[in-house]
């Protein structure tokens, strides 16, 4: 049985799929409404990226993307961009004051993450960019204009 992947929600919560309609005997071993222990789903979690959530709109000439950055540094921050797609990449390192903490509520996402994103409309690569202001990353993306015209010169040997 191929393994189902886990939402944001369980990563974070360490949640684990149950299906209502079966009763616990119906369970059969392996699948993915099978009870794990602990450790396992924390390590499962370790294995994966997070999926980075993000809005996608479009002015006339471009394509917007906007996610938050917040704690990213950003080098470390990745994003390949082709005509039809873009991934973002990146990973949140925590800050390690004290180990020992005892934390009351800990709900922030550490670790890696990413997201890739098929675009609508074929875009120009060279064109992009992105900034980065209080957390916010934006990347525009200019369309390419298929309406464009231009005049060729014939060259004569």
């Amino acid at each position: 049985m191929a393994k189902e992947k886990r939402s944001f929600f369980e990563k974070l919560t360490g949640s684990v799929k149950v299906d209502p309609h079966l009763s616990r005997s119906q369970h059969t071993p392996g699948s993915i409404y099978e009870y794990q222990p602990e450790e396992q789903i924390s390590q499962e979690i370790v294995n994966e990226d997070a999926e980075l959530t993000v809005d996608v709109f479009q002015t006339a000439d471009s394509i917007i993307i906007k996610t938050m950055a917040a704690g990213v540094n950003p080098d470390d921050l990745e994003i390949d961009i082709t005509r039809d797609m873009v991934t973002i990449r990146g990973t949140r390192q925590e800050d390690k004051q004290d180990e020992h903490a005892d934390h009351f509520i800990q709900e922030l996402y550490w670790g890696s993450f990413s997201r890739s994103i098929t675009l609508p409309e074929e875009i120009e690569v060279e064109e992009a960019r992105a900034e980065e202001k209080h957390g916010l990353l934006t990347i525009t993306l200019p369309k390419i204009d298929k309406h464009k015209k231009t005049k060729l010169k014939i060259r004569s040997n």
